[in-house]
């Protein structure tokens, strides 16, 4: 019984040891090489709430294919009917400095519009309170990190961690990241404006497993500065399903589902 106390003892100062020489880069390097698997899909339910009560609804269903360290993504709008068929294209480079490829097609103009750099740090995506640019994966040293501390967040143990852009063209001075310290799952993440005042807040819940992988399960954006927010619930996520890789062209996206 005493070597078996002692072996845990042991254990256990490995790993607060460990803990204690992780970086703000290091935590976040482990969020992004959380496995999500080769491919993904998911519906997603938006409710999108202004400041007075008021909501508008929307559904949507989602396909990813990791290509090495990058990520092709497609998403069409099934409902409600003034949006349907609308669908958004994403080629997401992980090489720093190379922007990423982003198209949005709009069925009721039968047009395709191309979102160039600029316009994804600031445009919205679809009236919700996502930028473009938040719609894809960041090369994790576009920003520097750092461990702020440590704290308790609706019960979970969590670093928490500051990340500032090293491009000036970002729409945010920083982001502060609540980050789960058993499954590196971020938990919340506040976003700061060009004059450090609190702009958008993110909250993530329902995390689990699904078939083997750490997913979340809601989403909350809020503008604290508008008081307007969107709402993400998903469903049917599944993994490693599988999907033909020429369906994330130009050509799919203008012809739909």
């Amino acid at each position: 019984m005493r070597k078996i106390m002692l072996f845990a003892a042991a254990l256990l100062a490995a790993y607060s040891a460990e803990a204690q020489t992780l970086t703000g880069r290091d935590i976040v390097k482990k969020v992004k090489d959380n496995p999500d698997g080769e491919t993904r899909y998911a519906k997603m339910d938006l409710v999108l709430e202004k400041a007075n009560g008021s909501k508008r609804e929307r559904k949507v269903e989602s396909w990813a294919m990791d290509i090495g360290e990058d990520t092709k993504t497609m998403m069409f709008f099934t409902y409600p009917g003034d949006v349907k068929g609308t669908g958004f294209l994403t080629w997401n480079y992980d090489e720093i400095g190379r922007d990423d490829d982003k198209w949005l097609y709009m069925p009721a103009l039968k047009k395709t519009r191309r979102i160039s750099g600029s316009s994804s740090k600031t445009d919205y995506f679809m009236g919700t309170d996502f930028t473009y640019d938040d719609m894809g994966d960041r090369n994790i040293d576009e920003d520097t990190h750092e461990l702020l501390r440590e704290e308790t967040l609706d019960g979970q143990e969590c670093y928490v961690v500051e990340s500032v852009p090293k491009d000036k063209r970002e729409i945010y001075s920083k982001r502060i990241s609540w980050i789960r310290k058993d499954c590196f799952m971020g938990m919340k993440v506040e976003y700061y404006d060009k004059l450090g005042k609190l702009h958008r807040v993110l909250n993530i819940s329902d995390i689990k497993q699904v078939q083997g992988f750490w997913t979340r399960g809601r989403m909350v954006m809020e503008n604290v500065q508008t008081h307007h927010k969107t709402i993400i619930s998903f469903s049917d996520t599944q993994y490693n399903l599988n999907i033909d890789g020429d369906m994330f062209n130009v050509a799919k996206l203008e012809k739909g589902m």
